[in-house]
């Protein structure tokens, strides 16, 4: 095996060791976006923990944060919550940063 060969799979893992974290980070995110919501709503204990999953599971539909924030507004607004696109858009980027702080303790 040479340097390259060492190099070439040290590059890999790390690629695929910030992958990995970034995929956490983004259903951590979510998971604490879905509680936020949660409260906000009025939720139980036991729904607010059901909710949250609902919203990591969103993410799926799309690439991006659209789904996610599509069905954030819907549902707050729908529960009869005002809200805003720019206040969870603002939120996001607060739990993002939560998320990242909670996973890179861990």
């Amino acid at each position: 095996m040479t340097t390259f060969d060492d190099r070439e799979r040290a590059f890999e893992n790390k690629f695929a060791h910030e992958a990995e974290m970034e995929f956490r980070i983004t259903a951590r995110r979510n998971r604490l976006m879905g509680l936020w919501a949660a409260e906000r709503l009025g939720l139980t204990d036991a729904e607010a923990e059901s909710y949250a999953k609902s919203v990591v599971q969103a993410d799926f539909e799309e690439t991006g944060d659209e789904d996610v924030i599509r069905k954030l507004i819907g549902d707050l607004l729908k529960g009869g919550v005002e809200t805003s696109d720019i206040e969870v858009r603002e939120m996001l980027a607060r739990k993002a940063a939560e998320a990242r702080e909670q996973i890179e303790k861990a």
